[in-house]
C-alpha cells in the first residue's frame, strides 16, 4: 500500500490540553488509502474526525504515530493536498475568478488565465468570473472554494462537511458535481460527514468512527455501481450497517426502524 500517491496512516494519536486537563481525542488510527479513491468518514460530533483531516492537511503537526504520502512523512501544509471547507471562507472583496487565483502562485500569467478559466469551466460557474461573493447562492459559493482548493491539481482534496450548510436539493446537486469533477481530476479525495447517506452515495469506502477518543469501529466497502440508487436494497443495508454500528448498543429498536 506504499505506491505512489497512497496515504498511509500508522497507529495515529492526537491529545488536546485544555485547562490542564488532557483530552484524548484520537486514539490508534490506521488507515491506508489508494490514490483515486474516495473515502467517507462518518462519526458524532467530536469523535475527531476533522482533526484526523487537519492532520492530513498539515494544519496540526502536533500528534502521534506517522502520516506519509507516497511514503514521504508529511510535514506541514502542501499544494499536495487541498481542503474545502463548511463555509466556503472567500474573500468578500475578490471576484470569483480573483479568489481562485488567489490560491494559484508562481505560475506565469499567460498560463495562469488558463488554469483559472479551465477551473471556473470545471465547477461549472463559466460567466459568473467578475462575480462577488455576495452574489452567490450558497452552491455557487462552495463551487468557488473547490475551484480554489483543485486550482494547484492537488493529489489528495480533502473536504471538510463541504455541503452542511446546504439546502437539501443544492446539497444533492453538490455531490452529484463532486462526483464529476472526481472523475475528470482522478485524484483522491477524503470526505468528512455526518450525513450517512452522503457518505454511502459517494464514497469508495465509508469509515466509520467511535465517540471520542475516535477510533476506526468499522470500514465498509460500497460495491454499488454509480450514479448510485439511494432507494436501492443494497444501499439501505449499508445504511443499516452503520446505524447499527451508532445505535444498536443503545436503542436496538431504533436501528430496525431507520
Amino acid at each position: 500500500m506504499n505506491g505512489d500517491g497512497n496515504l498511509v496512516i500508522h497507529n495515529l494519536s492526537k491529545e488536546f490540553v485544555n485547562s490542564q486537563k488532557v483530552i484524548q481525542v484520537l486514539q490508534d488510527i490506521n488507515l491506508s488509502i489508494n490514490q483515486g479513491e474516495f473515502i467517507s468518514i462518518v462519526g458524532g460530533s467530536g469523535c475527531g474526525k476533522t482533526t484526523l483531516l487537519r492532520i492530513i492537511a498539515g494544519l496540526e503537526t502536533n500528534y502521534q504515530g506517522t502520516v506519509t504520502l507516497s511514503g514521504k512523512p508529511l510535514n506541514g501544509c502542501g499544494l499536495d493536498r487541498g481542503v474545502v471547507f463548511q463555509e466556503h471562507r472567500l474573500l468578500p472583496w475578490r471576484t470569483v475568478k480573483d479568489n481562485i487565483a488567489f490560491a494559484l502562485n508562481n505560475v506565469a500569467p499567460q498560463e495562469r488565465e488558463r488554469i483559472i478559466q479551465e477551473h471556473i469551466d470545471l465547477v461549472g460557474l463559466t460567466g459568473f468570473e467578475h462575480a462577488y461573493p455576495h452574489q452567490l447562492s450558497g452552491g455557487m459559493a462552495q463551487r468557488v472554494a473547490l475551484a480554489r482548493a483543485l486550482v494547484n491539481r492537488p493529489q489528495i482534496l480533502l473536504l471538510d462537511e463541504p455541503f452542511g450548510a446546504l439546502d437539501a436539493l443544492t446539497r444533492i446537486q453538490m455531490q452529484q458535481e463532486i462526483l464529476r469533477i472526481w472523475e475528470i481530476e482522478k485524484n483522491t479525495m477524503i470526505l468528512v460527514t455526518h450525513d450517512i447517506d452522503e457518505a454511502i452515495y459517494l464514497g469508495d469506502r465509508v469509515v466509520v468512527m467511535s465517540s471520542r477518543p475516535g477510533t476506526i469501529k468499522k470500514i465498509l466497502r460500497v460495491n454499488l455501481p454509480r450514479p448510485r440508487d439511494r432507494s436501492n436494497v443494497e444501499f439501505a443495508y449499508l445504511r443499516r450497517e452503520i446505524y447499527r454500528e451508532f445505535f444498536a448498543s443503545k436503542d436496538e429498536d431504533l436501528v430496525y426502524a431507520i
